[in-house]
């Protein structure tokens, strides 16, 4: 099986930071990408950034200069750092990676549970 874990959301300010972690585990071979994805009710799904096996970076203008994402060594912990956050930033956050599991030979996509991140004074 394969997990993703995510952690750091929550309440904060205008203004104010948040760190989000997402950890994958399990039965993973290498993992090709990973990245961070958000979503408010009644709408769809939307990519923050990404991050690929090489570094490659992807953002959505509206978080430009304010996100960074990156990764640890072992390469299987995303990070998504976000400054300067808006009320607009308020969704549940969920992370995604895309793996080849061992044993597989074509990768999957996985998503985690979700962090709640809420900005609101």
């Amino acid at each position: 099986q394969v997990q993703l874990v995510e952690s750091g959301g929550g309440l904060v300010q205008p203004g104010g930071s948040l760190r989000l972690s997402c950890v994958a585990s399990g039965s993973i071979f290498s993992i090709n990408g990973m990245g961070w994805y958000r979503q408010v009710p009644g709408k769809q799904r939307e990519l923050v950034a990404t991050l690929s096996r090489g570094g490659s970076t992807n953002y959505a203008d509206s978080v430009k200069g304010r996100f960074t994402i990156s990764t640890n060594n072992a390469r299987n912990t995303v990070y998504l750092q976000m400054n300067s956050l808006k009320p607009d930033d308020s969704a549940v956050y969920y992370c995604n990676a895309e793996l080849i599991r061992l044993g597989g030979t074509l990768p999957l996509g996985y998503w985690g549970q979700g962090t709640q991140v809420t900005v609101s004074s």
